[in-house]
């Protein structure tokens, strides 16, 4: 088979991305992009990037917000709360450190 006629096949074949998949990429995706816009943030010197990266932030925290709400009604994405007891100790061990 020719490399062309390969590439033609596997295609062919490969499926669709089903809703969950992609809204599943998407969320991964914002998270990231999240991360990624948290340490421009922390790590500029200019005043009027780090604002303007800030206004980024936070639409794509409105975005993140909107998939994981789609994803959770559709019951795809349920993450379960932290214990209590787990949340007061990290609230004591945490405590002290606030300024």
């Amino acid at each position: 088979m020719a490399p062309q006629q390969a590439q033609q096949t596997a295609q062919t074949q490969a499926q669709p991305l089903t809703e969950q998949e992609i809204l599943t990429d998407l969320l991964a995706t914002e998270k990231h992009m999240t991360s990624a816009y948290n340490t421009f943030i922390t790590e500029t010197t200019c005043a009027n990037l780090r604002q303007q990266l800030k206004n980024i932030l936070a639409d794509e925290q409105m975005i993140h917000e909107n998939i994981y709400n789609v994803i959770n009604q559709k019951g795809w994405y349920t993450p379960s709360d932290a214990p209590a007891k787990e949340v007061q100790q990290l609230k004591d061990k945490y405590n002290p450190m606030q300024v």
